[in-house]
């Protein structure tokens, strides 16, 4: 890989976190693919090769009613995140198809609340170059803790 296409690939991890921390939720489906895959997933069920996810989406469709869900339908007490994504390790490059991991951490800060860290793990992605630039065709997030405190809400 040049270093053309890991600076941009290092871009778009960046971009996303900007984004997802913004509050701009519209702005979270622009980063995938038209027939995307995003999976929110437990370590230990990704580990096992068990199927269950904690939150399944398979289209940017189904990521733009999330968003709708998200301004629209969901109520619960608002809150700020902060996303430190680390360097991608690219595993393979298959063609124009970019096979990389990513870890992360989540803080989380509730208006009247210190910050805590809210979700850690690891993004395992295929990123495909368009014309609009730099995509993600999957993103599976797997979160290490068991737990999750209350529900997720918000892109991770």
């Amino acid at each position: 890989m040049d270093f053309a296409t890991y600076y941009a690939l290092t871009q778009l991890y960046a971009d996303y976190a900007s984004a997802v921390d913004s509050g701009d939720w519209d702005l979270w489906p622009g980063f995938f693919t038209d027939d995307c895959s995003y999976r929110l997933q437990p370590r230990e069920n990704q580990e096992r090769g068990f199927p269950l996810a904690t939150l399944s989406f398979e289209s940017k469709g189904m990521l733009r009613d999330r968003v709708y869900g998200i301004k629209e339908t969901l109520f619960h007490d608002p809150y700020y995140q902060r996303h430190i994504i680390g360097a991608p390790v690219v595993r393979r490059v298959e063609g124009e198809r970019i096979h990389c991991e990513a870890n992360y951490a989540v803080l989380r800060t509730k208006l009247s609340q210190v910050s805590t860290v809210f979700n850690v793990g690891r993004y395992i992605d295929e990123v495909v170059r368009t014309p609009e630039g730099l995509k993600f065709a999957k993103k599976l997030v797997v979160f290490d803790s068991e737990m999750i405190p209350n529900s997720i809400i918000y892109p991770i």
